[in-house]
């Protein structure tokens, strides 16, 4: 939903009905991951994407007969051997996707969430999306840390799926949970769809060097809130970073410690230190290392470079193992020479981990193309709401 929001929030300003299809479960090569979303308006203007182009024509009738009155309904699109599906995906995948109307009177807290999101709070939706009751069908809970907003028809299904939410909030996850009618969590008859808005990981950058100026371009790019750190004030200047979120002229590793301490950096937090010079990068590297476990920790330098720095970070105290988990030389072996070719191998293998990646060729595997927790399950049965 977040690269939809502004358009969203226009419309639900201005007393619209919107439809707005999501992604809510995905299975083999699937193109979007859940949470994917495509709005219309009713002058039928779009935004966003399910499926990179696959299904949009469909999705886009559902949507309008949406803002036309349907009900919601959830509907599968894939391939199978019997055309059970109602669009086929050239990629072999198969997806469900929620198609509601949305409007103030649907969603009234759309724009406190808005506000949530935008302010860097987490906040996250659950929203019925199959029920043995067709009425219960788009409720949704507006869900935070610390209490939740909204009904979805009983007082048991909103505490227990409230207390489901949260937990997936706290790790910033979005997936599909089922329960029985009333929330019971050994139950059949309700699937939820819980849509985590956490804030966007973080990429730390040490060194505003020319790559480093390349790879924050790219990490914004793909979604992380973006800091530069040097300590020489002539080099962290908004003219070389043009867009970066925060600029900070500190040494790194006073710096890092202090985020640490505020709870600022987290299992999802990138780190990628470009100084290779060890009276920069050797204490930053070891107060990374001795804190919260990082989604990355790169450091950029010569083979040679980093054996000197492996000595220096022994003598300051760490053992093999912790040195392990630093990725240097930086990033994977593309040939990368330029700033932007570099930046693109840093981040290359920043995805390759966070996704499992191998990063060989495709063209050289086999097997699904997409991973995930779905990625190899057979789709249960889909049944309509009401049906």
């Amino acid at each position: 939903m977040r690269d939809i929001l502004d358009a969203l929030l226009e419309a639900w300003r201005s007393g619209a009905t919107v439809g707005l299809g999501t992604v809510v479960r995905t299975f083999k090569s699937a193109p979007r991951d859940p949470g994917a979303a495509m709005l219309v308006t009713p002058d039928g203007t779009t935004a966003g994407s399910v499926s990179g182009g696959c299904v949009e024509g469909a999705v886009y009738e559902l949507a309008s007969a949406a803002i036309a009155g349907a009900p919601p309904v959830l509907e599968r699109y894939g391939i199978s051997d019997d055309d059970a599906f109602a669009v086929g995906l050239s990629c072999g995948g198969i997806l469900d996707v929620f198609v509601e109307p949305v409007s103030r009177a649907t969603f009234p807290e759309l724009e406190a969430l808005a506000d949530d999101v935008r302010a860097g709070r987490p906040v996250a939706v659950a929203t019925v999306i199959e029920h043995v009751d067709p009425a219960r069908v788009g409720r949704r809970l507006v869900v935070r840390p610390d209490r939740v907003e909204g009904t979805l028809g009983s007082p048991d299904a909103d505490r227990r799926v409230g207390e489901d939410a949260q937990a997936l909030l706290s790790q910033g996850a979005t997936t599909t949970l089922h329960y029985g009618p009333e929330g019971e969590r050994l139950g059949e008859g309700m699937r939820v769809f819980v849509s985590s808005l956490a804030p966007r990981p973080r990429l730390i950058v040490f060194g505003a060097i020319d790559f480093a100026s390349a790879l924050a371009r790219l990490g914004g790019f793909l979604g992380y809130r973006v800091t530069v750190c040097d300590a020489r004030p002539v080099f962290v200047t908004e003219a070389r970073f043009p867009g970066v979120d925060e600029l900070v002229v500190r040494w790194p590793h006073e710096y890092l410690a202090e985020e640490i301490e505020a709870g600022r950096v987290d299992d999802r937090t990138v780190v990628c230190v470009l100084t290779h010079d060890p009276k920069f990068d050797v204490p930053a590297l070891r107060v990374a290392l001795r804190g919260p476990r990082l989604a990355y920790l790169g450091a950029m330098g010569s083979r040679r470079t980093h054996e000197d720095r492996v000595r220096r970070l022994l003598q300051a105290g760490l053992d093999a193992e912790e040195i392990a988990r630093i990725a240097s030389p930086i990033g994977l072996d593309l040939g990368a020479r330029t700033p932007e070719e570099t930046a693109v191998s840093i981040m290359a293998q920043v995805i390759q981990l966070r996704r499992g990646g191998t990063g060989a060729q495709l063209s050289d595997e086999s097997g699904p193309i997409h991973r995930g927790s779905d990625a190899a399950e057979d789709p249960v049965p889909l049944v309509s709401p009401g049906a």
